[in-house]
């Protein structure tokens, strides 16, 4: 598994309550704009229409090399996810203060996969807490090595 980009900022701004790996539908020369390290999730969610999920705002530079068909690098793009998987995000979204967040964009073997996670929003005081407890961590590791 080779993670092209991760979403540090999910981890941060919401609690993670559970999680999903999903397929995404490509078109053109977007895998090989991924392969090259040009793709970013950073403001992207997760949108259900039509019983289909959708991630949305995701970024996916360009493939300079491409010159038929290259298309639009903001555009909405489908998730290959089962139905139980879909109405289980669905009833994540329906409950007040949760949301799908994108969190990890990686190659499953050739496939590229995304990584989801129903999420719900911190307080200002959780992300305080946070970070005290990163420092912490950080503090132990720096004393243990020495």
């Amino acid at each position: 598994m080779k993670v092209i980009a991760s979403n540090k900022r999910a981890n941060y701004e919401y609690f993670l309550l559970k999680t999903f790996t999903a397929g995404i539908v490509l078109q053109g020369s977007e895998v090989k704009s991924i392969r090259a390290g040009h793709a970013s999730i950073n403001d992207t969610f997760v949108t259900i229409k039509n019983g289909e999920a959708y991630i949305m705002n995701m970024y996916i530079k360009p493939y300079e090399y491409a010159q038929n068909f290259v298309p639009d690098e903001r555009r909405a793009r489908k998730l290959l996810l089962n139905k139980s998987e879909i109405a289980e995000l669905k009833n994540a979204i329906s409950v007040k203060g949760q949301t799908v967040v994108p969190t990890k964009l990686f190659f499953d073997r050739s496939l590229v996969k995304v990584e989801i996670a129903v999420a719900k929003g911190k307080k200002l005081y959780d992300k305080r807490e946070t970070i005290k407890q990163r420092d912490l961590a950080r503090d132990a590791a720096r004393e243990l090595r020495h």
